[in-house]
């Protein structure tokens, strides 16, 4: 198989860059994106509703097989040489930095019982690092299929993100749910991936906005989260607190209809405010998500962008999760024109999403620009989101 169109000159870059690093050319070169999730924040860990879309920056890798237990990792983004472990050797996050996330995937390839032998892999990136925009789903994902092609294990897309999630999980030490590799692995262009965390069924959403007039600008803070600094694992263990209160296996048990009388029930129980607060928002933004998908296939799209605003308004308000810089992009945006607008992914920094008619694009970008200028911030980075392809096959 051979790259063709924009991609291919990439690929002969990365090819080149891994032959001078290795020695010999590598078996093959494999992509993954990065996301933005247009609406259902911290549901996934709860058995929850998500609606991402795979973004067009991608993170690439060339690869090559080994047989000799030998794992070499080397990054054309990250200062420093070549990461060199042992298939069955722990990498940690303070030794080895980046390289964690590809060792965790092997380690979780291995101990899943896949005979991942060794490898050469050399990686190159686009996705913004920081930016709530999943670079580290986008890494583990590449990772991942290539050496499902690599080593011929014949494993199906969600077998790949729950593979990847659990290196993240549990060799990383970062409790995300399922989204983030879900999406780079099974999003399509042109469309949102409806997922049903629970049981990792999918739909492919149309999200054609061109046709309607309509672009969805992605607009990254420049401030940089963190999710390993606990305060999103305290998120995670409220939300679990929140669900054995209330007898619950997860908060994805409790509908929408029962969500006062929970609430009520929750103070009466003695849970913390902040309990109460993670529940209100989880089980709202799984109703949200339901709203925006009937609104899509109502071909009500423009109806959306009220429904993005009230969730970035539990998010900042019900679990805390936002920035001064986030709420100025909403604020900003919205008073300029745009249909609506919220912070996108983990929170604590990274990006927010705008809803937008194409010929406000011009009017909503200079006023956020304008915002962070007065506010003494540094400009922001602003790109459409365009509904792109999830992990595959380059060369």
């Amino acid at each position: 198989m051979t790259a063709d169109g924009p991609e291919s000159s990439g690929v002969a870059e990365l090819t080149a860059s891994f032959t001078a690093l290795y020695g010999t050319g590598p078996d093959g070169v494999w992509a993954a994106p990065g996301r933005v999730n247009l609406i259902g924040e911290y549901t996934d860990f709860n058995d929850g509703f998500v609606l991402p879309l795979a973004l067009p920056h991608t993170t690439r890798v060339a690869a090559a097989r080994r047989t000799d237990g030998e794992l070499r990792l080397h990054s054309a983004d990250v200062p420093g040489g070549v990461v060199r472990l042992r298939v069955d050797e722990p990498a940690s996050r303070s030794e080895h930095g980046w390289a964690v996330y590809p060792a965790g995937v092997v380690r979780a390839l291995r101990e899943a019982g896949h005979p991942v032998t060794g490898a050469d892999l050399h990686f190159r990136s686009t996705v913004p690092t920081g930016a709530g925009l999943s670079s580290s789903a986008a890494l583990e994902t590449a990772t991942a299929l290539a050496l499902d092609d690599l080593f011929e294990l014949g494993l199906r897309r969600p077998e790949l993100a729950l593979l990847a999630q659990r290196a993240e999980n549990e060799f990383v030490g970062v409790p995300c749910g399922v989204m983030d590799q879900m999406a780079s692995a099974c999003c399509t262009e042109g469309h949102l991936l409806h997922l049903d965390t629970r049981d990792l069924t999918t739909s492919q959403i149309p999200f054609d906005l061109t046709s309607l007039g309509l672009r969805l600008l992605v607009v990254d803070t420049r401030v940089t989260h963190q999710l390993g600094d606990g305060a999103y694992a305290e998120r995670r263990s409220g939300c679990e607190a929140g669900a054995r209160t209330l007898g619950l296996r997860t908060l994805r048990e409790l509908p929408y209809d029962e969500l006062p009388d929970a609430l009520e029930r929750l103070t009466a129980a003695g849970a913390h405010e902040s309990v109460v607060r993670y529940v209100r928002h989880v089980v709202g933004d799984n109703r949200r998500v339901e709203r925006v998908v009937a609104l899509l296939e109502a071909g009500e799209v423009r109806a959306v962008g009220p429904v993005l605003t009230e969730g970035h308004a539990s998010l900042r308000d019900d679990l805390r999760v936002s920035c001064p810089e986030l709420d100025l992009v909403v604020s900003a945006a919205n008073e300029a024109g745009a249909l609506g607008a919220r912070m996108t992914g983990g929170g604590f920094g990274g990006s927010a999403i705008v809803l937008i008619r194409e010929r406000d694009a011009d009017a909503v970008t200079a006023a956020v620009l304008r915002a962070f200028a007065s506010a003494g911030h540094r400009p922001p980075g602003i790109f459409p989101a365009v509904p792109s392809p999830g992990a595959r096959r380059l060369v």
